[in-house]
């Protein structure tokens, strides 16, 4: 009797191979069992690997995704940071290709915009959570830190969101002149300065209060009005305002 080897079955992220344009039933079910618990529940009744296999369901639609959401939790830790992870660490994880990213990535960028909704051309002082929630969306997963400057009218109403730079892992450059400059050419009243620490800790250093004051002291000449700094952590934050060092 000949001598044979048999490759063994790996069921990994491309493990069921269907024919072009089928889709095994079971996956079929599962899609759609998935989908009805999530329009009867909402997003509250699935956990995270669930939540992410509905994305994934658009990116690779006939295959078994549930191995490849959690790789992904695995990678990343949560929902939140899957779908905020850098495209170049999200391609390292196998299985993830274009189409996948992409789904990804269009996932973020809605939650960015509902979440900036809420807050432009409204009174950001009466508006506090909201404001904050806003900024944890947009930067509280991110791997290198980011420095964002709020433009408020003489209301108080947030007519300008921008990102003025962005740095390394501890570090970004930020120049008080732009700062106020910026906020000439726009008519702003007032100023609100944002920026993450991609550590998770918000606890400012001497270079942040630093940098506060110079701001501070450049608005204060042309008759703008820092409010506050605000720093974003993985899930607090810390007011330079409420903490006292302005």
């Amino acid at each position: 009797m000949g001598n044979f080897s048999e490759k063994p079955t790996l069921f990994a992220f491309d493990e069921a191979k269907p024919a072009p344009g089928k889709q095994p039933s079971y996956i079929k079910d599962h899609r759609a069992r998935l989908r009805e618990r999530f329009m009867a529940g909402g997003a509250e009744a699935l956990p995270d690997y669930e939540l992410l296999e509905l994305v994934l369901f658009r990116a690779i639609p006939r295959q078994d995704v549930k191995p490849l959401a959690r790789a992904l939790l695995e990678t990343f830790g949560d929902f939140n940071r899957v779908v905020s992870a850098p495209p170049a660490r999200l391609s390292a994880v196998k299985g993830v290709g274009d189409a996948v990213i992409t789904e990804l990535k269009i996932v973020e960028a809605a939650a960015h915009r509902l979440a900036r909704a809420k807050v432009m051309q409204r009174p950001v002082l009466s508006s506090w959570d909201q404001l904050v929630d806003y900024c944890h969306t947009a930067m509280a997963h991110r791997a290198t830190e980011q420095f964002r400057i709020l433009y408020l009218d003489r209301k108080n109403n947030l007519i300008a969101d921008e990102a003025q730079g962005e740095g390394t892992v501890d570090h970004v450059p930020v120049y008080p002149r732009e700062v106020v400059k910026r906020a000439l050419e726009i008519n702003a009243s007032a100023l609100i300065l944002v920026h993450n620490h991609p550590s998770g800790d918000p606890t400012p250093s001497e270079a942040d209060i630093t940098m506060t004051h110079q701001i501070e002291d450049a608005a204060r000449t042309l008759g703008i009005v820092l409010h506050d700094h605000i720093i974003i952590g993985q899930s607090t934050e810390l007011s330079f305002r409420a903490e006292g060092y302005i």
